[in-house]
């Protein structure tokens, strides 16, 4: 419960990347329901700022959230880079769909309300 609130906080349920394999089988389930991938650096006040407002608006029953922490997985968001052909960005949000790239932002300009019009 936060200082200002009466609402109790509910964890996202975030799938938590952490193999190159994990992140291929996400992108073939992509054909099958919207992979969001966010992108955060744990060091990175910015980075936090986004993930809680993405966390506050999304609705995780529309899409796979992904999570992965960049200081820990920095391999694997070289590969989503390299597969995606996304240029890295930290935060950063990935929205695939039936196998393609739909959607990229990152900092402040990532919101859940876009994607979730677009899925």
């Amino acid at each position: 419960m936060g200082l200002f609130s009466s609402k109790q906080k509910v964890e996202f349920p975030w799938v938590k990347l952490t193999s190159s394999e994990q992140f291929h089988e996400l992108l073939k389930s992509s054909g099958a329901k919207p992979v969001l991938f966010f992108k955060h650096s744990t060091r990175c006040s910015i980075s936090s700022m986004a993930l809680n407002r993405f966390e506050n608006n999304m609705d995780p029953e529309r899409a796979i959230c992904v999570y992965l922490d960049l200081i820990a997985y920095r391999p694997i968001s070289a590969e989503i880079e390299a597969v995606t052909k996304v240029e890295h960005q930290s935060p950063q949000a990935i929205l695939i769909s039936n196998h393609e790239v739909i959607y990229t932002e990152t900092h402040s300009g990532i919101n859940a309300s876009d994607i979730l019009k677009l899925i």
